[in-house]
């Protein structure tokens, strides 16, 4: 379950970065019915899942707009999890909110487990430039498990930087990208691990590209878009 629950909080802090363009919003899908596949791969470049993302109940207009993002994910044994959460476009900054992730379907997944959730919303501005310093984003997770200590979880993306600008292909077409560093900590009980990553963002079509590596920046894994549709 805990494991679950990181890849999870990892993948939705991954894909605040995926946009279709809007008049809010040049990096955050804010179109009814836009929709995104990726394909994960392990640190030997062998399949290791995909992620899939759409987007519903899109309201508002212009400078505030809100929406629900679903999201369905596929190990590499075919088990299937899923879930949503909620975003916001105000002016012209991107939201997450993340105590929307208590959902009565994640939690159905997760079993007999009550949990609070806080933190600092993950915000994602539309003037990015290279050498450009983003805010961090948190969430904190409580949980109460019956016949289980109750235990609680942290999970920071900090450090985030703007690097440079390349262009990348992947299956789904080539792109010119932002580079976006920055690094998930997570702490749970006695565990702290951080891990440093790297997005490659293209404007109006969003995350093209993510690796992840481990703590002496070895390449763990990496995600590339696969399919999108808006």
């Amino acid at each position: 379950m805990r494991h679950y629950f990181i890849f999870l909080i990892a993948a939705i802090f991954c894909f605040t970065c995926t946009s279709a363009q809007t008049s809010c919003s040049a990096y955050y899908p804010m179109v009814d019915g836009a929709s995104f596949q990726y394909t994960n791969y392990d640190k030997k470049g062998k399949e290791d899942g995909k992620l899939s993302y759409k987007v519903t109940n899109v309201n508002g207009s212009g400078d505030n707009i809100s929406a629900t993002m679903v999201m369905d994910m596929e190990d590499k044994k075919g088990n299937m999890y899923s879930s949503e959460y909620d975003i916001t476009c105000n002016g012209n900054v991107v939201k997450v909110d993340f105590k929307s992730l208590m959902n009565e379907q994640m939690l159905a997944q997760m079993g007999d487990v009550e949990m609070d959730i806080s933190g600092t919303d993950v915000e994602w501005p539309n003037n990015l430039g290279v050498g450009q310093e983003l805010p961090d984003g948190n969430v904190n997770v409580k949980m109460k498990m019956s016949g289980v200590m109750n235990m609680n979880m942290n999970v920071e993306t900090i450090n985030r930087k703007v690097e440079k600008k390349e262009s990348v292909t992947t299956p789904a077409g080539t792109f010119d990208c932002f580079v976006i560093y920055s690094e998930t900590k997570s702490k749970m009980m006695m565990a702290n691990q951080t891990f440093p990553s790297r997005v490659w963002l293209a404007e109006g079509v969003g995350m093209v590209k993510q690796e992840s590596y481990n703590k002496k920046g070895n390449l763990m894994s990496t995600s590339v878009l696969t399919q999108f549709s808006k």
